[in-house]
């Protein structure tokens, strides 16, 4: 069983992951919001060069020297994924219901770090870059996923519609009507679909969703750990835009080792 720890820098708190121990990483709280991710690369490993990229609710990933190429004008390029080329790279993902997700590769060193809100899990986010991590050497039994703080499924009520076009990439019925599809959704073992009372609406638990479409790639339970904290649920430590509207949002982040 993996295990969450609450760390803190200047008493402030962050949470890291028994699975990603080997990494410098954390799942920093709103008490961080004003801290920038380079700021934040200076608590989990100063040497490190920190990246991050303008998110857009999308499925695009990429890499450090993608992103120093198509910066304009300071303004960070638009995706939802980055991952690492070389060790002591810092990588950075911000959320404020949506799911943080940190992989790591065991093997290799390099790492991910993911933004994946309902619409980037309909695109696939987290398979897109695990591929991208496999083009770069990567095998399935060495990742090591974390999904950090988001909206639990028990509060998350979206439209059955948005149900449908998310729980797609998890379930292919014989019939495109999208009852049908929900049906299917409710009879998997810890379905991530909740009944909602009003009519037309569902819960709609995301990170589940994202474990199965880890699951469907050949990623076994062991490899993946799931924070045990609710975004909309934990005022005290976490933004929740569904909560309080915000504009704001806490970073999670990690830093890749140098393999020999």
């Amino acid at each position: 069983m993996h295990t969450w720890r609450w760390r803190t820098w200047n008493e402030l708190p962050y949470l890291t992951c028994s699975l990603l121990e080997p990494w410098s990483h954390g799942f920093f709280t709103q008490q961080f919001w004003q801290r920038s991710p380079n700021e934040l690369t200076e608590i989990l490993q100063p040497t490190a060069q920190a990246y991050r990229a303008k998110q857009v609710h999308g499925n695009t990933v990429l890499s450090p020297s993608e992103v120093a190429s198509l910066v304009i004008d300071d303004e960070a390029p638009s995706a939802d994924g980055l991952i690492t080329e070389r060790g002591n790279q810092a990588v950075w993902a911000c959320s404020a219901d949506c799911t943080p997700v940190l992989i790591a590769d065991a093997v290799t060193g390099q790492v991910a770090a993911v933004h994946a809100g309902w619409r980037g899990t309909a695109l696939k986010i987290v398979p897109h870059a695990i591929a991208r991590l496999q083009a770069q050497g990567s095998q399935l039994q060495n990742l090591r996923v974390a999904m950090g703080p988001a909206i639990a499924g028990e509060v998350y009520q979206v439209s059955e519609h948005v149900a449908a076009e998310v729980g797609a990439t998890v379930v292919a019925p014989d019939s495109s009507d999208p009852s049908t599809l929900l049906y299917a959704l409710h009879q998997l073992p810890n379905s991530p679909l909740l009944t909602d009372p009003e009519p037309g609406r569902v819960r709609l638990d995301v990170r589940r969703i994202n474990a199965l479409q880890l699951e469907q790639l050949g990623i076994h339970a062991e490899q993946v750990a799931i924070a045990p904290y609710c975004t909309y649920q934990t005022p005290d430590r976490f933004f929740s835009y569904r909560r309080s509207r915000e504009k704001k949002a806490q970073w999670s982040g990690i830093v890749s080792q140098s393999m020999n």
